[in-house]
């Protein structure tokens, strides 16, 4: 096949559908709209829960299309919601897209509603710009949604709010988006957009009912709707099909063949040839190469790229990479993170006819097709100079818009498959969520003599332009490359929002024994009692409204449950045997305190798992020191953030300076995460400043904090039980008809269970080794003072890589760690565990609790850590345990 026809048969324009490669395998259907399968492609991605990945033929994501195209199909969608709404309503819409595949889709519904202003979600936390909200994305394999507007107004109206997606698949994620905004920005009317509506029939009826629910209307928009159908025995075949392509080739001299292996091979062959071709210029590529060398439009306003690829003034040089200076206008936010309104619009469109001139001199003379790229989030900027350009060059040259992403998928080079190549290169933009790869589908080998790659300034770092940087890389494949880079936009800071009202006095810490079992010295809990209320559900009826977006986990409590004797006995040994070690770790993190943080510091654990550590931290203070530091307990909540009261009242009565907080241990990091924006957003609202996000913690497993006793990966025996070793109390609550704006978050007093209680027991068993491990302690403390402990999220890392590999798509079902591992046991509804080759004793009550509820516990080679508890995705009542049944304790 030419170049040509590879690059065209991409983009639809063969005649042969680029799903059928995978419809003729695996026997997917796609049964709805005509429009679908011009829609829409279909590729693979390593999986087991669904076997197909639906790829876009006009969102300008992975696959490369006509700019005017895939802005159209926005536009069109922007105007029939304009018709919906009606011009009144119109005016007063605000639109909403996702990150990162629908910024610049939703962008284009927003230019066709009108003059709508237009945010979109990121994942890019930007310094100094307080968090309006946030949500999660069930599905992703990178979750986490925060809203960042310069004007906070933004959401604040009453007027149609407008979000928009590429695909509305199962409406988790909109249903999560509108709960969660709705409760702070309440409306009357939504409206959902998408390119295609794939949504299954039992979902369909969702939004109806939620809708209601909620008393507000909600409508949808899309451009074709249908479902996607699957035979029996499809998740087993795709996952074979996945593993057969993703296979090192087998050297024919050293195994013998037979004709089914032949056959394997030769289909197997095919993505391997992908790779080979990703992996150097072809015939066509160096021919193209040699008339760029040689003829260059004159005038082209360039310099050098820094890093090995950059190449000389004036003269391109085989897979040269040159600097084509924008002109961006400085007062033009290079799209929606911020906001981006009517005025930005105007101004935008007066700059692009000069822009598109600017990349339409610097392109080779002989160029005839184009590739704008643009960059994951950055979509609209790109796509729009795309569009410039398309209409600057006429019909002479072919241009091109598509842009790189996060998301891995099996490339495949076939005429039916909707991803043919697949370049592969480190992220260059400092992400938060740390280091990983990131892609460009279909550009290699597509016939391309020239690639315009467009970034924000923020992603013009040395590794962008590293030897396997994507600067490099698209190099390699194409003859001519151009960076042209947007400013990235900063909203100018503004004075802090004025305190809200509050009431005059918080009340006072509740402690034991009224509330809770421990010492009234031991700890003050930041807490209202919720002791008499009925809050306890069914774990699996808690896991079902969860997942499908209807309840937030801290709205209920599970069912505490009740250890066997069996389940006691490994409790009592594993506090004897790791005692000492609990003690060592205690007294290393106590000490770096101590020595790097405050001389006093106020302690404030992370109700409730971190207040056991909390209490032994101010033991060993005791002990060691003489001193008698201050403990309090407070609420934290993914995804809503930690108790705004209980920092009130922490910043009344200490230094925010001399606060750390505490926590049991980490995972992969996700409450880090919260403490440090919700910190941020604290700040914003009330002004006080202070309070510092970094969490210490007994172990670090996750590589997430730099204050920690260890980063092993061991058994915590607090985390073997529920309220029984924690002082009676349950985890925290947080629901609008308990909890009131001047109250604290709530939790409850488990007095009944007093004779089942091993708080006291756990504490005294550790803190009765101090005296054994003093010299060790200071030991460990020299070298943890000394060592290097930045954190590399390593563990973040490892939960993106699980959750895809086994098809979950969504790291909160994911659960690393010996504690989180017992905490889905004893909370959730488990799926599987993974526990590493090898483990000992440390996993003894894991798999005993395992063997109760009838999950399968799988053993994993090279596992980062001891084990890792996985919830069962896309929950549904009698669908956990091995057998898929529920099983209850």
């Amino acid at each position: 096949m030419t170049e040509r026809a590879h690059a065209a048969h991409a983009e639809g324009e063969t005649g042969v559908w680029s799903g059928s490669w995978v419809a003729e395998r695996l026997g997917v259907e796609l049964a709805g709209d005509e429009a679908l399968t011009g829609l829409l492609g279909l590729a693979l991605r390593r999986n087991p829960k669904r076997a197909h990945l639906l790829v876009s033929n006009v969102l300008g994501k992975h696959v490369p299309q006509s700019p005017s195209v895939v802005y159209g199909h926005g536009v069109a969608l922007g105007r029939r919601v304009r018709e919906l709404l009606g011009a009144e309503a119109a005016e007063r819409a605000v639109v909403l897209g996702y990150a990162e595949t629908a910024t610049g889709l939703g962008h284009s519904v927003a230019d066709g509603l009108g003059s709508a202003p237009y945010l979109h979600s990121t994942r890019r936390a930007v310094a100094g710009v307080a968090r309006a909200g946030g949500f999660e994305e069930s599905h992703s394999h990178a979750t986490s949604h925060l809203l960042l507007p310069q004007d906070p107004a933004l959401l604040a109206g009453d007027g149609p709010l407008v979000l928009v997606d590429d695909e509305f698949s199962t409406g988790n994620t909109v249903l999560n988006t509108i709960r969660a905004l709705h409760e702070r920005y309440p409306r009357k009317r939504y409206v959902v957009v998408a390119l295609v509506d794939m949504r299954s029939p039992a979902d369909a009826g969702r939004l109806d009912a939620f809708a209601g629910e909620i008393g507000a209307r909600v409508d949808l928009v899309t451009t074709a709707s249908g479902t996607v159908r699957l035979p029996p025995g499809v998740l087993e075949k795709g996952q074979e099909l996945v593993a057969r392509y993703e296979a090192p080739p087998v050297d024919p001299a050293t195994e013998p063949t037979t004709e089914a292996t032949t056959e394997a091979r030769t289909e197997a062959t095919t993505e391997r040839t992908t790779e080979r071709t990703t992996e150097r210029t072809t015939e066509a590529t160096t021919e193209a190469t040699t008339e760029a060398r040689t003829e260059r439009t004159p005038g082209a306003t360039s310099e050098p790229a820094s890093g090995p690829t950059g190449g000389s003034p004036g003269a391109a040089s085989p897979g040269s990479v040159e600097r084509v200076d924008l002109r961006w206008p400085h007062d033009v936010p290079d799209g929606g993170r911020h906001g981006f309104t009517a005025a930005d619009r105007h101004r935008l469109e007066s700059a692009l006819p000069g822009m598109a001139a600017r990349l339409a001199d610097a392109l080779p003379a002989r160029a005839r097709r184009v590739l704008v790229l643009g960059f994951e989030e950055l979509m609209y900027g790109p796509l729009r100079l795309a569009q410039a350009l398309e209409r600057a060059v006429g019909g002479d040259v072919d241009v091109r818009y598509s842009t790189t992403t996060r998301s891995p998928v099996l490339a495949v080079d076939d005429p039916g498959y909707a991803i043919r190549t697949r370049l592969v290169f480190p992220a260059h933009d400092d992400p938060a969520d740390g280091p990983g790869e990131r892609y460009a589908y279909n550009v290699a080998g597509a016939g391309f003599d020239a690639v315009i790659a467009v970034v924000d300034s923020a992603a013009d770092t040395p590794a962008l332009h590293a030897p396997d940087g994507l600067a490099a890389r698209l190099a390699a494949h194409v003859p001519h490359v151009l960076l042209a880079v947007v400013p990235s936009y900063v909203p100018p800071a503004s004075p802090a929002p004025q305190a809200p009202e509050r009431p005059p006095m918080l009340p006072e810490p509740l402690r034991g024994p009224a509330f809770s079992s421990y010492a009234p010295d031991e700890v003050g809990w930041l807490l209202q009692d919720l002791s008499d209320v009925t809050l306890e559900a069914p774990t699996e009826e808690r896991e079902e409204a969860i997942q499908s977006g209807g309840a937030h986990y801290a709205e209920s409590l599970p069912v505490e449950y009740q250890p066997s004797e069996q389940y006691q006995e490994l409790f009592h040994a594993a506090l004897e045997s790791s005692a000492a070690r609990l003690a060592r770790a205690v007294g290393a993190v106590t000490e770096v305190v101590l020595t790097e943080r405050s001389p006093r510091p106020v302690l404030v654990s992370l109700a409730r798992a971190g207040t056991p550590v909390g209490v032994l931290m101010r033991r060993w203070a005791r002990f060691r020191h003489g001193l008698d530091l201050p403990h309090y307990a407070v609420s934290i909540v993914r995804g809503r953030g930690i108790d705004a009261n209980a920092l009130r009242w922490l910043a009344d009565h200490h230094d925010p300076a001399d606060v750390v907080f505490v926590d049991g241990w980490t995972g992969k990091g996700a409450i880090t995460r919260e403490l440090a924006a919700a910190l941020r957003d604290f700040e914003a609202s009330d002004g006080v400043t202070g309070f510092d996000p970094e969490i210490a913690v007994l172990a670090d497993p996750g590589s997430c904090v730099r204050t920690y006793g260890t980063r092993d990966d061991f058994l915590i025996p607090s985390a073997c039980l529920n309220s029984t070793v924690s002082g009676l109390i349950s985890r925290t609550v947080l629901r609008a008809d308990l909890v009131g704006p001047h109250d604290f978050h709530g939790a409850k007093f488990y007095r009944e269970l007093a004779g089942a209680d091993l708080s006291p027991a756990f504490l005294d068993a550790v803190s009765a080794r101090f005296p054994d491990v003093t010299e060790s302690v200071d030991a460990h403390v020299k070298e943890l003072l000394s060592a290097d402990r930045t954190p590399t999220w390593e563990g973040w890392a490892a939960v993106e890589r699980i959750s895809e590999e086994y098809g979950i798509h969504d790291v909160n079902l994911v659960k690393p760690g010996v504690g989180e591992t017992t905490r889905v046991m004893l909370r959730r509804v488990p799926w599987k565990v993974l526990a590493r080759a090898g483990a000992g004793a440390d996993l003894d009550h894991v798999r005993l609790l395992a063997e109760q509820r009838g999950v399968p516990v799988e053993e994993v080679a090279d596992l980062p850590y001891t084990c890792v508890g996985l919830i069962h995705p896309q929950y549904t009542r009698g669908a956990t345990g091995a057998d898929g049944k529920a099983v209850t304790l």
